[in-house]
């Protein structure tokens, strides 16, 4: 098998934000068809990503006063530059997720998304599966609100 590395096929240019962004702004910006992931960055480093699927909970609430930080997905699974698209591919099916932040030496550089592996690898490497429970607000005063099944 040929190994291809993730620098060869990421992002560089992938959207970031601090995580006292509000929900609002996000959602703006998530709104280009271009853009599959928001990356949440603290000093430089990759403390959580936002992604359609993490405003639905929001949007059930009704609720647009948050800042990302309340409803980011953290902690993130990333991937290093060097590492192979097989591994990539790998680490999305195992943990549910499309996009990976691409993180060398703990500074951000990029994101790897399935649809840009999609070139490189089989149908069968990219199918992924959603296995954690549904997504939560948290509200300071009342705990964690569940949406309704």
């Amino acid at each position: 098998m040929i190994h291809i590395p993730v620098e060869r096929v990421r992002s560089a240019s992938a959207r970031t934000l601090p995580p006292e962004t509000p929900v609002d702004e996000a959602a703006e910006r998530l709104r280009d068809p271009e853009v599959p992931v928001l990356v949440v960055l603290e000093d430089e480093s990759v403390v959580g990503v936002v992604t359609e699927s993490d405003f639905v909970a929001l949007v059930a609430e009704g609720r647009t006063d948050l800042p990302v930080e309340r409803i980011m997905s953290s902690p993130v699974v990333t991937i290093e530059p060097s590492a192979s698209i097989t591994l990539a591919a790998r680490r999305m099916r195992e943990s549910g997720v499309r996009q990976l932040p691409v993180v060398e030496n703990g500074a951000y550089r990029g994101v790897l998304t399935a649809s840009a592996l999609s070139s490189y690898l089989s149908r069968h490497s990219l199918e992924i599966d959603w296995k954690n429970e549904p997504l939560r607000i948290e509200r300071e005063a009342t705990g964690t609100v569940a949406p309704e099944e």
